[in-house]
């Protein structure tokens, strides 16, 4: 989409709460349409990364998050004006519930971010022992917000023919809103289920034939031609827009001195915003993938970022790369850049226990980790710089989100050694967290770099430091 240009058409898939059946219904949508051809620019509102990894597979192309908590609103314009150029249609997978926020406003809604975008939305209705019902609350959501233009609705977990004619019925009578599927419900063996949601596409064995199945339950079950000819025809302004142009500091002239930076991802490590490697790469950053999965080796970098996954699951195989762990620890005494979020703070750490046995980390953070049954972190964070460390300036203030199972077990730290002091949010003790040592910095706050656009140039900063120091 350029300057002046035509909007992308596009649509926001909604549910009436979380567990809704929104993210399997826009998995289906997004292959279907893939299918026949379209380019699909997939988007996931809110901080998560399992149905955006998923999303990511059944477009065949990155999905980007929209949050308007993590990143001002005009910033989570452009980047949805950004990512969708030159695409055919976008979909955008809500979270929660559609007017569902951190406060009454609804100010970090789906709904809100619907708006934000002039998007129409789809709503998807869980029917399950439900039949008249569904078209007062259908009502409900129309009348709680008229600016919301809801397009039309997916009925889902529908019992029988039966059970959707009487829902379709009151829809029509009451609602004036088109029904453009109604679809079954489904076996689970398809999409099973961990405490963070849907299992990450790079985990699931047969995430191929998943994507095949909720494409097939989308031809199957939903109109998909009306719904496109609804979206771009109907609910699709033909007005040209201006694109929006943010100045960050992130997209600064880049430095001639390219630097290497090493991304720690595979099936145990792979929850990473597009948005921050983005990011680096803008500022002259090399990428480098490396697994401590699959590799004994590390390459020459000159920093190494390490997101968030499930280190828990994959726990034997992590300590048994004896040498990969030996290797990182002594790249970090020697100053190496490393900068660490959630499961790859655990990898840091000493050890985790699970089920009454001790499996060794890379030994570099003094932290031993558990694993809790119940979250011991979840929402967004906020958080005040409080001490002088390698990543951050002191007084920043920077937005994020943890979502963790694991807890501390033992750690051995000062205060000084904690860089931020937790506004909102758990952290990793005390109301802190930043946690780091030398060059290495681990955290249990997730950033996105888009909202906090001091992150990227100060890793890359940090790198050709590094670089500099070994010449």
């Amino acid at each position: 989409m350029q300057k002046g240009g035509k909007k992308v058409p596009g649509i926001i898939i909604a549910g009436l709460r979380g567990g809704s059946g929104k993210t399997i219904i826009s998995l289906g949508i997004t292959a279907a349409w893939k299918e026949k051809g379209l380019k699909v620019s997939p988007f996931k509102k809110g901080p998560d990364y399992i149905d955006a990894g998923w999303l990511s597979k059944a477009a065949g192309r990155p999905c980007y998050n929209l949050d308007t908590f993590l990143c001002n609103p005009p910033i989570v314009k452009q980047s949805y004006q950004e990512n969708s150029k030159y695409c055919d249609i976008a979909v955008v997978e809500g979270n929660r519930g559609l007017y569902d926020g951190i406060d009454m406003d609804g100010s970090t809604s789906t709904a809100e971010l619907a708006k934000l975008l002039n998007l129409p939305v789809l709503l998807v209705l869980d029917c399950t022992k439900s039949t008249r019902t569904m078209a007062a609350l259908l009502m409900g959501c129309m009348k709680f917000d008229p600016e919301i233009k809801i397009c039309g609705v997916i009925l889902n977990r529908i019992a029988g023919s039966r059970h959707e004619g009487k829902v379709r019925a009151n829809i029509e009578k009451y609602c004036n809103i088109p029904v453009f599927g109604a679809v079954p419900k489904l076996k689970s063996k398809d999409f099973p289920e961990r405490h963070m949601g849907l299992v990450t596409s790079e985990e699931h064995a047969f995430s191929d034939q998943a994507i095949k199945a909720t494409l097939k339950v989308a031809r199957d079950n939903i109109d998909l031609d009306e719904l496109y000819k609804t979206v771009t025809g109907e609910y699709y302004s033909t007005e040209p827009e201006t694109i929006i142009q943010i100045n960050s500091s992130e997209v600064k002239p880049v430095e001639p001195e390219p630097v290497t930076i090493g991304i720690i991802r595979d099936s145990a490590f792979q929850f990473y915003y597009p948005d921050n490697i983005d990011a680096l790469k803008k500022l002259g950053a090399d990428i480098v993938f490396i697994s401590p999965l699959t590799e004994e080796s590390i390459p020459d970098v000159h920093a190494i970022y390490m997101g968030g996954g499930f280190p828990e699951t994959h726990a034997p195989q992590l300590a048994g790369n004896t040498v990969f762990r030996k290797k990182l620890r002594k790249l970090s005494q020697n100053g190496l850049p490393i900068y660490a979020e959630c499961g790859g703070l655990i990898f840091l750490g000493q050890s985790i226990l699970l089920n009454d046995r001790e499996y060794p980390m890379s030994g570099i953070l003094p932290i031993k980790f558990g694993l809790s049954k119940r979250p011991q972190g979840h929402g967004y964070t906020k958080v005040e710089v409080v001490n002088e460390n390698p990543f951050f300036k002191m007084g920043e203030t920077l937005k994020g989100h943890e979502f963790r199972y694991s807890s501390i077990l033992d750690i051995d730290y000062q205060d000084h050694e904690m860089a931020f002091k937790m506004e909102r949010g758990k952290g990793i003790l005390d109301k802190k967290d930043g946690f780091f040592q030398n060059n290495t910095f681990g955290t249990y706050t997730h950033i996105h770099a888009l909202g906090s656009p001091s992150w990227a140039p100060s890793l890359v900063k940090k790198a050709r430091a590094f670089k500099a120091a070994q010449a």
